[in-house]
């Protein structure tokens, strides 16, 4: 299941994973997704490696601004996938 984190200015959606146990560790699976006229621009980044899964359709700067999305919101996207996702007090 993923969770919804945020949605940027320009449509591109980023939502997340729960948290993801095996082997002893865990991990959190992030998707970005915008749509476009044919479809949509999609990518896929598994935390803590910030390891990219796919990547279609973004810029190369796009994709920095992604990983640098990432470094910064880590800490937030793993406390919320260990909640099952953004809960509203």
């Amino acid at each position: 299941m993923m969770y919804p984190y945020i949605t940027l200015a320009d449509e591109t959606e980023i939502t997340h994973s729960q948290l993801i146990e095996a082997d002893g560790n865990q991990s959190v699976e992030v998707h970005f997704e915008r749509p476009t006229e044919a479809g949509f621009n999609s990518a896929r980044c598994v935390l803590p490696t910030y390891q990219w899964k796919f990547a279609e359709g973004f810029s190369p700067d796009e994709m920095a601004f992604f990983d640098e999305f990432l470094r910064n919101n880590a800490h937030l996207l793993y406390r919320y996938a260990a909640q099952g996702g953004m809960h509203c007090a």
